[in-house]
């Protein structure tokens, strides 16, 4: 065990350590400073559950990918009989009643599941090209029933955390050309045409949505596409006003005085901005940089497919979470219910997000382990 513990990432460590100070100060600055000890806490036990994810072999996890998978998407049809709405999406399941006194989201955790599935069917090539039939329809199925789940809820940031996921790993994947150019080409024609059929029937899609309960999402996404016209933008216009505020060296630690919705959770960005500037939002921006860049390392240096896989997973899940948060913040992106990533509160999203790191340090440490089992994994 000792041998392990020496082989782990102490830089990527040392980040971590960053990000949970820089976390708790930030949500003390919050709206709900009394949520410091519990989000100590949280990241503690997350920092349990990554070493635990580090000393175990990650091939075990690629061995039992069809159940892992599966039991992911069990909690996610277990949400329709025994969910609890917050803020809008049916997507928790609740355990105060039985006096446990948390929440817990799976589509967070079927983020991970789904990484796990997909290394697992592109091993299967073993680097030759993927083929239309064997690999990108069964591994677009894959994606396809969590991203219908979710969606449901609904939980658009999550849901579109599965296409992130599954077009960064089909990249590494050996990808045709070919493949990658129809692809382009379809989603430019299928964009195109939704935000031509959005702006014809912009008022029946409203209706429509508004009456089923998903009125937020034309709101979020008018405050984009046509924000001379679009209804409540105060969440986003409060989030700018906060960023531009800070200018270059910020108001200062616990000196902001403008008011952001969820400034705790999805907009902690915000005061980072009006708190600590330009230069404090550009340091953080570089500890993101350097967490990015060392796991790339250990990916390069991966000496299994299924490993090299798994980290363009949890990175290309990193990169659209930081980006998503962020723009969404100054106005280049949709408003989603997206964490930044080691920073916002929320038990669920940094347990997750710990496990990945943990599953990262395991491909480093198991690279030179010899395989325990006789059968290929």
């Amino acid at each position: 065990m000792l041998t392990k513990l020496k082989q782990l990432d102490w830089v990527i460590i040392l980040i971590l350590i960053l990000f949970m100070v820089i976390g708790t100060l930030l949500i003390n600055s919050s709206d709900i400073p009394s949520q410091v000890t519990k989000h100590v806490k949280l990241f503690l036990l997350g920092f349990i559950t990554m070493i635990f994810f580090s000393l175990m072999d990650y091939r075990l996890l690629i061995k039992w990918a069809y159940f892992i998978y599966g039991f992911g998407i069990i909690l996610l049809v277990g949400l329709i009989f025994f969910g609890v709405t917050i803020n809008g999406a049916e997507g928790w399941y609740s355990f105060e009643p039985i006096g446990l006194g948390f929440t817990f989201q799976p589509a967070e955790l079927v983020k991970i599941t789904l990484i796990i599935m997909i290394a697992y069917m592109l091993k299967k090539r073993d680097g030759e090209p993927l083929t239309i039939v064997n690999d990108l329809l069964p591994i677009g199925l894959s994606v396809l029933i969590p991203f219908t789940f979710v969606i449901m809820q609904p939980d658009l940031g999550n849901a579109i955390i599965y296409i992130v996921i599954f077009i960064g790993m089909l990249w590494i994947g050996n990808l045709k050309y070919t493949y990658v150019l129809i692809s382009i080409l379809l989603i430019s024609v299928i964009a195109f045409t939704s935000f031509q059929v959005y702006q014809t029937f912009h008022g029946q899609i409203v209706t429509f949505l508004s009456d089923s309960g998903k009125g937020h999402w034309t709101e979020r996404i008018d405050a984009i596409l046509f924000p001379e016209v679009a209804g409540d933008t105060y969440h986003q216009d409060q989030a700018i006003m906060a960023i531009g505020s800070g200018g270059l060296l910020g108001e200062g630690y616990s000196n902001g005085t403008v008011t952001v919705p969820y400034d705790y959770s999805d907009s902690i960005f915000a005061i980072v901005g009006e708190e600590f500037g330009f230069i404090g939002s550009s340091l953080l921006l570089l500890l993101y940089f350097l967490l990015i860049y060392r796991l790339i390392i250990i990916a390069i240096q991966s000496k299994d497919l299924a490993g090299a896989y798994i980290i363009v997973g949890i990175t290309s899940m990193f990169l659209f979470q930081i980006f998503e948060n962020i723009g969404m913040l100054i106005g280049i992106m949709p408003l989603t219910g997206i964490t930044l990533p080691f920073i916002s509160y929320g038990g669920t999203s940094i347990l997750i997000n710990m496990m990945s790191i943990g599953i990262a340090m395991s491909i480093k440490v198991h690279q030179d382990s010899p395989w325990m089992y006789d059968d290929d994994y």
